[in-house]
């Protein structure tokens, strides 16, 4: 059981809450395996050499990881108010989300199963 009050709880839950600027994009429409291909080229980098980086990439994923890339800069520059050259990819990954089930008829009345996998992507971003 938890101990204090509720008010007094929240107050300890928030106060040790990650203050990095980051952006998710949730029920992304590619896999974990295919995004990860992109995100293991950008980690660690910094965010001038990561937007060169999946700008340039011909992968599906770097497009959406290229816009949430741009959303966790501009969080950083006008909510944290970060300077922009400091800023380096601390941590990016993919997460699996809900697969999406559909039928794909085949010969002699049989139907298999295709499964379209969809992720949610987090990447958070640091200064050096």
């Amino acid at each position: 059981m938890a101990k204090g009050h509720r008010s007094q709880i929240k107050r300890e839950r928030n106060a040790n809450k990650d203050t990095r600027p980051s952006a998710k994009l949730s029920y992304a429409r590619v896999s974990v395996q295919k995004a990860c291909f992109v995100l293991d080229a950008i980690r660690g980098k910094d965010v001038q050499t990561a937007l060169g980086i999946v700008t340039y990439n011909p992968r599906y994923a770097s497009t959406l990881i290229k816009k949430l890339l741009e959303s966790a800069i501009a969080n950083a520059e006008n909510n944290n108010g970060m300077n922009v050259e400091n800023l380096y990819v601390a941590e990016c990954y993919a997460n699996k989300g809900p697969t999406m089930k559909r039928i794909h008829p085949r010969a002699q009345g049989r139907a298999y199963r295709i499964e379209k996998r969809m992720s949610h992507i987090t990447i958070v971003l640091d200064e050096r």
